[in-house]
């Protein structure tokens, strides 16, 4: 996968699959509160995933930020 640019639940994201290690992403949150906050999701046999999948990794890991701090609780 390419670098690719979402936008979930209003927060701008930047997910790319890391190099060399196949399933493995990174999740970049562009509008986030600090400067290189974000995830990394790697499937157990190393298959790749689609968008929705993608969207939904970032959803659930959104799911429990705190608004007025931005930061998980």
């Amino acid at each position: 996968m390419a670098p690719r640019r979402l936008r979930v639940d209003g927060r701008d994201w930047v997910v790319e699959e890391r190099p060399g290690t196949p399933g493995c992403y990174d999740f970049d949150w562009l509008s986030g509160p600090d400067p290189g906050y974000g995830f990394t999701s790697q499937t157990s046999d190393g298959s790749p995933v689609d968008e929705q999948e993608v969207r939904d990794a970032i959803a659930d890991s959104t799911a429990g930020i705190n608004p007025e701090t931005g930061h998980l609780d």
